[in-house]
């Protein structure tokens, strides 16, 4: 059995570019950026971030360009992809490229107002009364937990 599977969650480094091939098929692309952080054998803490070419095609394409901005958060899943193509100089080019079958967006940068593209602004609505939710601390217990006490 052969598995090509990649799952990212990261930020988006630019808006979508939307397009359509001559064929008529929907495809948009963006960049993603993931970071990874650890501490070095000095204590140091490290960040490095590595950057992702997503490509999605049809419906999903739609989607991604109409509601995807720059600095979102996004989780994707897809199967890596190469290709090669000739650029403008006439060189031969090799990109690697995760080509999307799943999506799930995520918090929108800082500092901004979330607005769909190309749609009327948005209002912004009353924030929703918070919920008290029971949790059930096995360190402030003394004695066996009550099936009762449990919430659920």
């Amino acid at each position: 059995m052969n598995v090509n599977k990649a799952i990212l969650v990261g930020r988006l480094t630019r808006d979508p570019e939307l397009r359509t091939t001559q064929s008529g098929q929907t495809v948009v692309t963006f960049g993603l950026a993931t970071n990874r952080t650890w501490t070095d054998k000095n204590g140091q803490k490290q960040d490095k971030t590595e950057f992702h070419n997503i490509v999605f095609w049809g419906r999903l394409a739609e989607i991604a360009g109409q509601y995807l901005t720059k600095g979102q958060e996004t989780y994707i899943e897809g199967r890596l992809q190469h290709r090669t193509y000739t650029a403008k100089d006439g060189t031969e080019k090799r990109i690697t490229e995760i080509v999307g079958e799943m999506m799930q967006m995520g918090s929108k940068p800082q500092g901004t107002g979330y607005q769909p593209k190309n749609s009327a602004p948005v209002a912004p609505q009353p924030a929703a009364p918070t919920e008290e939710i029971p949790t059930i601390n096995l360190d402030d217990e003394q004695g066996e937990v009550k099936i009762e006490d449990v919430p659920f």
